[in-house]
């Protein structure tokens, strides 16, 4: 059976895929920072970051299975946060002697578009994911739910007999006759 997954047959919504799709870039991300964090700081003129990289790869692994988690929207806030941090450490690679400035300047337009699509995605699942605030929350603290007050049904259940498929086999001999259930002395 092969069913294609097109948006109209999909039951995630729009900011639910976005999430999954950022998972799987947090997950891509993460695993080069961490198997090569030296490819990346040289890359960037970046040079003895490697323990920072590979924090950020390790940071990028647990957004990333967080945000294909079932309630992504959490992961994609420490995303968003993690974003400012990757900003905050790229502008360290702006100085003026860092002959990869330029790379790293990409690398920020990069990590400030993802920041964007970040924020964006995990705002519009903290709106759709969490109660309102504001409005009526229906009170039951005086809520019994029995379809009668207790004086009324109290006694409906004196003539009820066990079913003899559900009563207990303790050994053999005679059964004992069924005992009526009395739940006050004031029942008779």
């Amino acid at each position: 059976m092969n069913h294609p997954h097109t948006s109209a047959t999909s039951s995630l919504a729009t900011s639910d895929r976005v999430a999954r799709g950022l998972g799987y870039l947090s997950l891509g991300l993460g695993l080069l920072e961490l198997a090569s964090p030296r490819l990346v700081t040289r890359s960037l003129g970046m040079e003895g970051a490697e323990a920072l990289v590979r924090a950020a790869g390790a940071r990028e692994l647990l957004t990333g299975l967080g945000a294909l988690g079932v309630n992504p929207t959490p992961a994609l806030w420490g995303r968003v946060a993690g974003d400012a941090l990757d900003l905050a450490t790229l502008a360290s690679g702006l100085s003026p002697d860092n002959p990869k400035r330029d790379n790293v300047k990409a690398a920020m337009a990069v990590v400030l578009g993802t920041a964007l699509v970040d924020a964006m995605a995990a705002r519009a699942l903290s709106e759709r994911h969490v109660r309102p605030r504001h409005g009526y929350i229906a009170d039951y603290s005086q809520c019994s739910g029995f379809p009668r007050p207790a004086a009324a049904m109290r006694g409906e259940a004196s003539d009820f007999e066990t079913p003899a498929d559900m009563r207990a086999d303790i050994g053999s001999g005679p059964r004992p006759a069924p005992v009526p259930i009395r739940l006050s002395d004031t029942d008779q």
